[in-house]
């Protein structure tokens, strides 16, 4: 029997992994509160002030410590540092200062902070879409109305 600990391969990090999902977990709990809230109910001070904190929470997380920890993750674990360059399969990315035909010369830490913006990026993406919702919960699109071949709706006024 071969005994395989996952959480050990190269590329896992738990505190990394954790991160994602706790930031998944906070903005779940946002859809949560979202669809059960009646959107016409005015809301206390003591709500606002709960909810800005909570917000404030899940950007820290979202912002702030998924980017660190898989820094830390490609800094400690995956050994992307200045100094260890990126040749690529068939040394495609070999630069030209190494005898390659790559124009310039790429480290692994310009793919590990090219990783990072895109992990912001997504966040980025992923709070204004939530932000958005939040925002138009509850509005009832209107129905149609039918419509002449000029553009004039056919109801008549009684």
């Amino acid at each position: 029997m071969l005994a395989i600990d996952i959480l050990r391969w190269p590329g896992m990090n738990q505190a990394f992994i954790a991160s994602i999902i706790f930031t998944a977990v906070l903005a779940y709990g946002v859809i949560w509160v979202g669809k059960r809230r009646p959107v016409d109910s005015k809301a206390t001070w003591g709500e606002t002030m709960f909810g800005s904190v909570y917000v404030f929470g899940v950007m820290f997380v979202a912002f702030g410590i998924v980017p660190h920890q898989f820094i830390d993750h490609a800094d400690k674990n995956l050994g992307w540092r200045k100094d260890k360059l990126l040749f690529g399969p068939f040394d495609l990315l070999k630069p030209q200062a190494y005898g390659g035909q790559f124009p310039f010369t790429l480290s692994y830490e310009a793919i590990r902070d090219t990783i990072v913006l895109v992990i912001h990026v997504v966040l980025v993406t992923v709070m204004v879409l939530m932000f958005n919702w939040w925002q138009k919960r509850g509005e009832v699109k209107p129905k149609a109305i039918a419509t002449s071949t000029y553009g004039r709706p056919l109801v008549r006024k009684g």
